[in-house]
């Protein structure tokens, strides 16, 4: 792949820092202290072989401001003398140039094997186990023993059909019929009506995405996996709205009085989700196409992290507005996305199923994304210099109806929160 060497780790930044580039890695469990090494001495033979050009370059035009005035001084053979010496130049300066896009090439195929530099508050650990439980809002339900699963309850009033969802496509891949198909459309209304009131912008973006966009906000080569591939055209089926709308700003340099910038986009998303079996993907746990909802922020680097509590907070507010019991959890280190320097996760009790769900994460991407795009703003001193990123699931759709079937499930039907009725234009699901 052939993208800038402005990508997340600057070169300069992982020379000046090594020792503290290792120590936050390691709260990722990324100990590959060698490529550290690796880089920097890549990067010694880049800028030696760049100074070596740079020089040759020099003499070569020197070269050739000499030939123009011996030729003017009518010493021709003196100058021709001279011009087969600079055909030797040229030579040399091929045989650099071409050993300079190789170092670039070699060092870009290290340096993105980094992931996103955690901050400072993130704890340390190794799997979901080590995430730590920051808030817990609300009791849980307690359901008749006779309670069933949301599955159950969607074949029993008809309305999500998982069979012939595996028919038409497979599994993952379900069909939402009747009060099911209104329920969809009526939270995504509803999280795009309260994400206006919040100040974002609506953006309806393409669902299909090219590589250099995948790469821009981190998806490739980390995810790639994962993502479905359209391999004739070479695009790519979205597994988030972050990343057409973040996009939306690659090579872009904004005003600094334009921050902070807040848009919001309904998309379906699609993640074949490669190796996930068992129980815990049964239903609406865990799809192949799923909606979603998604929030996101170019930012001034000061106040990332104050508009990643505010974006956490007005994530949890929907989930109140639903009635739905909720959590928040700090994510570990070694549960972070790739391109995350902190992630809150936000899950809502399941109550059949009798487990926590992950319905959004809002993370803060500090420079990693911008600095891939080029995402830059310029302030009132004419500097450019690289914006903070956030974004969050305001929100995916698949577990809030689980929850929302589950939790609500009564002897007369599935009754619809209050906020949701004026959108579905029924109360209960019967």
């Amino acid at each position: 792949m052939q993208h800038s060497l402005q990508i997340m780790l600057q070169i300069t930044y992982i020379r000046e820092n090594k020792e503290e580039v290792l120590e936050r890695l390691a709260v990722r469990n990324f100990n590959h202290p060698e490529l550290i090494d690796e880089v920097i001495a890549l990067d010694d033979q880049r800028r030696s072989t760049q100074t070596k050009l740079d020089s040759l370059s020099a003499e070569a035009n020197a070269a050739a401001k000499q030939i123009g005035d011996l030729m003017r001084q009518g010493l021709k053979d003196k100058a021709e003398n001279l011009k087969a010496e600079s055909v030797a130049f040229k030579e040399q300066t091929k045989i650099l140039s071409e050993k300079l896009a190789l170092l670039e090439v070699q060092l870009q195929d290290k340096i993105i094997l980094f992931p996103n530099l955690p901050h400072s508050s993130v704890p340390a650990g190794k799997t979901a186990e080590d995430n730590v439980v920051a808030y817990e809002h609300d009791e849980k339900p307690v359901l008749a023993t006779n309670a069933l699963p949301h599955w159950e309850l969607a074949a029993k009033y008809d309305i999500i059909d998982f069979e012939l969802g595996n028919t038409i496509a497979g599994a993952g891949f379900p069909v939402y019929k009747g009060k099911g198909a209104k329920l969809q459309r009526a939270l995504i209304n509803f999280f795009l009506d309260h994400a206006e009131k919040a100040g974002y912008r609506e953006i309806q973006p393409p669902i299909v995405v090219n590589e250099a966009s995948g790469f821009g906000t981190g998806q490739l080569p980390d995810k790639e996996g994962q993502m479905y591939h359209i391999g004739l055209d070479s695009l790519y089926l979205i597994p988030t709205a972050e990343v057409p709308i973040t996009n939306l700003y690659r090579d872009v340099i904004v005003k600094e009085e334009e921050l902070p910038i807040k848009n919001c986009g309904y998309t379906p998303c699609f993640r074949r989700e490669a190796g996930s079996y068992g129980a815990h993907v049964r239903g609406l746990n865990r799809l192949h196409q799923f909606d979603k909802v998604e929030i996101v922020q170019v930012v001034h680097p000061e106040k990332s992290y104050q508009t990643l509590e505010e974006m956490s907070k007005y994530v949890r507010s929907l989930l109140q507005a639903l009635e739905l019991p909720y959590r928040v959890l700090s994510l570990c280190g070694g549960d972070m996305g790739f391109t995350s320097a902190k992630t809150y996760d936000m899950e809502v009790w399941c109550a059949a199923q009798a487990r926590w769900l992950e319905v959004s994460s809002v993370s803060n991407f500090e420079s990693f994304q911008s600095n891939r795009l080029k995402l830059r703003f310029k302030g009132k001193e004419g500097k450019a210099q690289l914006a903070h990123t956030l974004n969050g699931s305001a929100l995916a759709l698949p577990r809030i109806v689980a929850s929302l079937l589950e939790n609500n499930q009564t002897e007369k039907g599935i009754k619809i929160p209050q906020a949701l009725v004026p959108y579905t234009k029924f109360e209960w699901i019967d």
